[in-house]
């Protein structure tokens, strides 16, 4: 399949992944090499866990184990700040999400910062994400109303918004985090990474 332009990269994330964290750390500066645009797109992994009856990987057998040691080495070999999360972990990530929608249909850089702030809280300072004050506190720091964010938790629209986007991304064949999306091309994994960077500089292969 060859490259399409200059068309978008479509980030795909559930706040709660630590490799989704690294590829947020890395994905807008492969980008901006190549001159695309990145689109931060989070979702509810979980939706998509069990259409292919799949569980997060630290809470598989000696697999868990090790991920959380290639989750520590990962962030050495980048640089990236990282704390392994304490327990309860994996978190939720539906307040999280929501407010990220709501944000980005008013200013997306906004949004995207609000992102930023929310994996470092997770996995930096070891925050409990999935509680609406957290979020409400970044949310804010981020720049937005703290009574605008919670009323905006509440909003129907904003529910369904985050359920269209999971739905869209499940159709689309996503499943994992991260996930990326471009030229039409599926790259999963931050792993996968330099493979997007090369497919960047070469058009496609």
């Amino acid at each position: 399949m060859s490259a399409t332009g200059n068309a978008p990269i479509d980030f795909y994330f559930d706040f709660s992944s630590p490799y989704g964290y690294f590829g947020s750390c890395r994905i807008d500066d492969i980008a901006g090499r190549h001159g695309r645009e990145v689109i931060w797109r989070p979702y509810l992994m979980g939706a998509a866990m069990k259409l292919t009856g799949s569980t997060p990987l630290v809470e598989r057998d000696m697999i868990g184990e090790y991920a959380r040691r290639d989750f520590a080495r990962t962030a050495r070999r980048y640089g990236i700040a990282f704390n392994d999360p304490p327990p309860p972990f994996p978190l939720p990530s539906v307040v999280p999400c929501r407010v990220f929608y709501w944000l980005a249909d008013r200013d997306p850089l906004q949004a995207r910062d609000f992102a930023r702030r929310v994996y470092a809280a997770l996995f930096v300072d070891g925050r409990n994400i999935s509680e609406v004050d957290v979020i409400v506190d970044l949310a804010t720091i981020a720049g937005a109303s703290a009574q605008a964010t919670r009323a905006a938790l509440n909003d129907q629209a904003v529910k369904d918004r985050l359920r269209q986007e999971t739905d869209a991304a499940i159709a689309r064949g996503v499943f994992g985090s991260p996930f990326f999306i471009v030229d039409g091309e599926p790259f999963w994994g931050n792993d996968r990474l330099d493979d997007v960077d090369r497919w960047l500089q070469t058009g496609g292969w």
